[in-house]
């Protein structure tokens, strides 16, 4: 081969960094020997992967089109180096999930994928739908999973399984004791919400069409617990997952509303993955452990 594997490390850590000498130290290398190994690549193929603007590399058409198919490559060869290890093909894996998702059901799936006896290692990077979507597609994440909907031609978007948003007050709230809620009551409400770009707030929004230029958002918050604390200190009611607020409502220390028939808070998580990466095993195994949750 005209290529070795460090050069396409180097080419991937380039692409990720756009900048050799952050490239160079990820590798533990030396800069020079990182500029070296990436001058090779391009010279030995008469090609030039990258658009050199000062000290910054910006991944040109060519080098965006060549990535996909060295992570692939380096993925199998990962994968087989574990095979001729005698461990088990089930290898390190990074997740990306959403806040519902990575809080309350990855840990989980997460624990079970890192008791097996290679115990493979798994990052798990927790944060909102968009910024999950766009670590999937910069090949920084293996696989994501998400609460909100998604179409992009670059991502494979697999249905993982149900989930019902709940509006929901604390006990001493003046909606507590009401058996339905009607669009006025909906409407006349101080919200406490998820902020813009989550999946759960695109969900809600979705439900609410028609009334949210009415809606009176108090705040929008990014993490779960701190909308249940707000709602519980009565200033306002909020709209969370039922995997979020489960506990909550069986302590009593929260109360679920129940809304018009007409509006739906049911939704879909998902598993996204990129078109071009390589589907390893252990992307596999952690579908499937997703999968078999109750």
């Amino acid at each position: 081969m005209k290529y070795s594997f460090r050069q396409l490390e180097v080419f991937l850590a380039a692409a990720h960094f756009q900048n050799i000498t952050r490239a160079a130290e990820s590798l533990a290398m030396s800069q020079s020997a990182a500029s070296s190994a990436l001058k090779e690549l391009e010279n030995q193929f008469d090609i030039q992967l990258f658009d050199r603007v000062g000290k910054r590399l910006q991944l040109n058409e060519l080098g965006r089109l060549y990535r996909p198919k060295v992570e692939a490559v380096l993925a199998q060869a990962t994968e087989l180096e574990q095979a001729f290890s005698k461990n088990s093909e089930i290898g390190a894996l990074k997740v990306g999930a959403t806040l519902t998702i990575g809080n309350y059901l990855a840990v989980g799936v997460m624990a079970q994928y890192m008791n097996t006896p290679t115990r493979p290692r798994v990052a798990l990077e927790v944060a909102n739908t968009s910024t999950i979507v766009r670590r999937v597609k910069d090949f920084e994440l293996d696989i994501g999973l998400i609460e909100g909907e998604l179409q992009s031609s670059e991502l494979e978007v697999l249905p993982w399984r149900g989930d019902q948003l709940v509006v929901f007050c604390s006990p001493t709230h003046p909606l507590a004791k009401k058996e339905t809620l009607t669009d006025e009551d909906l409407r006349g409400a101080t919200w406490i919400m998820r902020e813009q770009g989550s999946g759960t707030r695109q969900s809600f929004e979705r439900g609410m069409h028609g009334l949210l230029p009415d809606m009176n958002v108090l705040l929008e918050l990014e993490h779960t617990e701190a909308i249940k604390r707000a709602v519980e200190a009565d200033l306002g009611i909020g709209c969370l997952s039922e995997v979020v607020l489960e506990d909550a409502i069986r302590r009593g220390s929260l109360v679920a509303l129940k809304t018009p028939q007409h509006r739906s808070f049911e939704r879909q998580f998902y598993f996204i993955l990129h078109k071009q990466k390589y589907r390893s095993a252990g992307i596999d195994a952690w579908i499937k452990l997703c999968r078999a949750l109750p």
